[in-house]
């Protein structure tokens, strides 16, 4: 799975030099941040980070959950978007060709993890992407690899995606290191072919655990569990509550709280904190771990952007259709984390305050969680919008 999204008008803006997410653990946003300290230079280009959001944002965000709402998925439709998902994944991937993804060349930013690995002196290595797409983020990493010992492992639950990797011409002849691409189910009760448990350095899940059903996400989290070795690390990164295109998604959509189908069929839950560091610790964010909102403007053209949704303009037409060249940092203010062992249902989906209850946790430590927020400007028709994403780095213990 990897997120598609259609293009939108281009723009020459200042590159990012450092990642944008800011950590809950960290009271200040990280060095290097593009900061709009003057509002009146908003639009001198298209992205900045930490920008508050608008004081009106919290109304904007209950006009457009009251609305959704009161139009929802059909109970008796439900079923047909969560029955064979792959199969829509498929049909996505039959319709765009790779040619439509763009390189997600700003992961060295977000997780220098991965340039390490890369290095010639890195030793042996295994890294697994798990919703590989069509090797937006695999293959990058093979171009820049050095490390000869380093074995690349990308997996998809879309055949058709699979095999856009695997007719790859990096595939076929990797310069350096080795890559092997397979159909696998994330949520599925067994792991990837060949794969043996506690065999993996590093997973990636990048615009993964959004696709699938809240009640895969145990599942899937225990795959990732059994995968890595003792001390084996998880970059994680997915979409945030009240992201601009939850927002944007228009009445029959609705399927869950928070979790909705696109117009290609495939589906996509926005997370809040809680959330994650339950699911991967059986734990809310400690209070001990102060929280904070961070917002970027993001430029469109810097060869860094950031994922979008899974779901190209032709097929979503309701869906905010951007360059996934850009990193499309609109902040959106999410609810402040509830840092408590009393957790808000309106925040965490049930089936976290039930099915982790009588799970072996921790699983994980965590070494990051943090909220990326930016403001995206159009300055041609004066719009401001507003992202949130998720990002974190999980240990296993």
């Amino acid at each position: 799975m990897a997120e598609p999204t259609g293009v939108e008008e281009q723009t020459t803006v200042s590159s990012r030099t450092a990642s944008s997410v800011h950590d809950v653990k960290s009271e200040k946003p990280p060095f290097g941040s593009r900061l709009l300290t003057d509002e009146a230079d908003v639009w001198s280009q298209n992205a900045w980070d930490h920008v508050p959001p608008p004081d009106d944002q919290g109304e904007v965000i209950a006009a457009a959950l009251a609305k959704q709402r009161s139009a929802p998925v059909p109970e008796d439709e439900k079923a047909k978007y969560h029955d064979k998902p792959a199969k829509h994944w498929d049909n996505f991937y039959k319709m765009n060709t790779s040619n439509f993804f763009q390189s997600r060349k700003w992961l060295h930013l977000e997780f220098p993890e991965l340039v390490e690995a890369a290095q010639a002196e890195a030793g042996p290595l295994v890294l697994v992407e798990i919703g590989c797409g069509t090797g937006s983020a695999v293959f990058p990493l093979l171009s820049a690899n050095k490390n000869p010992r380093l074995a690349l492992r990308a997996y998809d639950y879309s055949n058709h995606a699979v095999k856009l990797v695997q007719t790859n011409s990096l595939y076929i002849s990797p310069p350096i290191g080795s890559i092997k691409a397979a159909v696998w189910d994330l949520s599925s009760a067994e792991l990837p072919p060949e794969m043996e448990p506690a065999s993996v350095d590093i997973v990636t899940m990048i615009f993964v655990l959004s696709a699938l059903h809240p009640h895969e996400w145990s599942q899937a989290i225990a795959n990732v569990y059994r995968l890595l070795k003792p001390g084996g690390l998880v970059l994680f990164r997915d979409y945030g509550r009240h992201d601009l295109t939850q927002l944007r998604f228009k009445g029959g959509r609705l399927l869950d709280e928070n979790f909705y189908i696109r117009g290609d069929k495939t589906r996509v839950y926005f997370f809040e904190l809680d959330e994650l560091a339950l699911l991967f610790t059986g734990s809310p964010v400690p209070t001990t771990f102060p929280t904070s909102n961070m917002s970027s403007t993001i430029e469109e053209d810097d060869g860094l952007g950031i994922p979008q949704e899974n779901a190209a303009a032709s097929a979503s037409p309701d869906t905010l259709t951007e360059s996934i060249n850009a990193p499309s940092g609109l902040v959106i203010p999410s609810q402040p984390s509830q840092a408590s062992t009393s957790i808000s249902t309106l925040q965490i989906h049930p089936t976290l305050t039930g099915e982790l209850a009588s799970s072996s946790h921790p699983l994980f430590a965590i070494e990051q969680l943090g909220v990326d927020r930016r403001l995206i400007v159009n300055r041609k028709r004066q719009l401001k919008m507003y992202r949130v994403w998720m990002q974190g780095k999980f240990r296993k213990l």
